[in-house]
C-alpha cells in the first residue's frame, strides 16, 4: 500500500471527511483491521483565505508547495490537496514535486463521464466558478458545464465561507442550494458537480432534483484506490 500525503486544513471540516472516507474505502477493500497509510499536513485556512481574497495566489502556491514538499520528504507516494479552490495553484505545486498530485477536477470529470453524463451544473466558491482553472479541466474532458447566475454565485460563496467553513448549517441556505440545483435541471443539466469540498456535508442526495457528484467523496475514494493500485493515477 502506498502512503497518501494529505494537504488539508482548507477547511478542516472537509479534511476530516477525507480521512474518514479514505480509511473506510481501504477497510472495505482489504477487510479486517486494515486502514490507510497516510501523512497529514494541515495549514491555517484563515491565512490562505486572506491571500485568496487579495488575489495573492503566489503566496498560496508557495505555502502549499512547501507543505507538499514536506509531505514528499516525509515519505508520501502522492499528494492529495483536500480542496477544490486551491487547485488553482496545482500546476505550481506539481512543478515542485517528484511524486504525483491527484487532481480533484480530473477525478471528478472522470466520474461524471463514467456515469454517462455530458452536461453538469457546477457549484463552488466564486474563485472556482469565475476563473477557468477548474472549468478548463471539465471542458478538456469533453463536458459541458453550467454555472449559476451571477447573484447566485455570490450567495453560494457566502454560504461556503460564512457558514460551512465555520461549522454553521442553516436550513435556509440548504433550501437555496436545492433551488439552484432545480434551476440547473431546468436549464438542461443532467447532474450537479459539487465543486467545493464542504458542500457534500450539507446537501442530501435524496433531496436534490439531479444526481450529485461530490468532489470530496470522489477525490477521497480515488486517493484510497490509488494507494491500493500500481501505479498511481492522476499524476
Amino acid at each position: 500500500m502506498k502512503t497518501i500525503g494529505l494537504l488539508g486544513g482548507l477547511s478542516w471540516e472537509s479534511t476530516l471527511s477525507y480521512y474518514k472516507i479514505i480509511n473506510e474505502t481501504v477497510q472495505e477493500r482489504l477487510g479486517g483491521l486494515h486502514s490507510a497509510k497516510l501523512l497529514l499536513c494541515s495549514v491555517d485556512f484563515a491565512e490562505v483565505e486572506r491571500w485568496q481574497a487579495a488575489g495573492d495566489w503566489d503566496k498560496c502556491a508557495a505555502l502549499l508547495g512547501d507543505a507538499a514538499c514536506r509531505l514528499e520528504r516525509a515519505g508520501a507516494d502522492f499528494i492529495v490537496l483536500c480542496t477544490n479552490t486551491l487547485h488553482k495553484v496545482a500546476p505550481e505545486i506539481r512543478a515542485q514535486l517528484s511524486i504525483p498530485l491527484l487532481h480533484i477536477a480530473e477525478v471528478s470529470a472522470r466520474a461524471v463521464k463514467e456515469a454517462g453524463l455530458s452536461a453538469v451544473g457546477l457549484l463552488g466558491t466564486r474563485y472556482t466558478l469565475r476563473q477557468d482553472f477548474y472549468t478548463d479541466v471539465l471542458a478538456q474532458a469533453g463536458l459541458r458545464f453550467l454555472l449559476p447566475e451571477e447573484a447566485a454565485i455570490d450567495a453560494v460563496d457566502a454560504i461556503i465561507f460564512d457558514e460551512l467553513c465555520r461549522g454553521i448549517v442553516r436550513e435556509e441556505s440548504r433550501a437555496l442550494l436545492l433551488r439552484q440545483i432545480e434551476a440547473f435541471r431546468a436549464r438542461g443539466a443532467q447532474g450537479v458537480l459539487l465543486g467545493c469540498t464542504e458542500l457534500g456535508l450539507f446537501i442530501n442526495p435524496e433531496d436534490a432534483a439531479l444526481p450529485l457528484f461530490d468532489s470530496a467523496l470522489l477525490h477521497a475514494r480515488a486517493a484510497a484506490l490509488t494507494a491500493l493500485s500500481d501505479p498511481p493515477k492522476g499524476g
